[in-house]
């Protein structure tokens, strides 16, 4: 089974954006992480990042057409995107969000998700590992 992980806004930058608060690990590393982890529950992974909202909601658009299970870390847009939030509400499969940092952690506005209403699950504080916990429980729920 294939499974689309969707990333946000910055995300692009990890190494060097804020590694105290998102840790060294570059993006590339992540996506190396998310393939190797993917394949140990069974899931075929296809990482995705972008910083325009546009083509965030286009990939929402295809994966609900083909019924494609999404990780997404909306990264700035889970905050305010109702137009992501409304594309990740047609999905036809299962939509887990996922963060690196705890955003309830942080600034005040971190805390309000608009994406949560309409995913199955969050995972969120566990660095790049919240990656690896979403595909497992992704798998686990792809096999129910």
């Amino acid at each position: 089974m294939k499974v689309l992980i969707i990333n946000g806004p910055n995300l692009g930058r990890l190494g060097t954006r804020e590694p105290e608060i998102y840790g060294t690990t570059t993006h590339a590393d992540l996506v190396n992480v998310c393939e190797t982890s993917g394949a140990e529950v069974g899931l075929e992974v296809e990482v995705r990042q972008s910083d325009d909202e546009g083509q965030i909601i286009k990939w929402l658009h295809e994966c609900a057409d083909s019924m494609t299970p999404v990780i997404m870390n909306p990264a700035a847009f889970t905050h305010y995107s109702i137009a992501i939030r409304d594309a990740a509400a047609m999905l036809t499969a299962p939509l887990i969000e996922v963060h690196i940092s705890n955003p309830h952690s942080r600034e005040d506005f971190r805390h309000v998700s608009v994406i949560s209403a309409v995913a199955h699950g969050v995972i969120a504080g566990f660095g790049v590992d919240s990656y690896r916990l979403a595909l497992k429980a992704m798998s686990d729920l792809l096999v129910r």
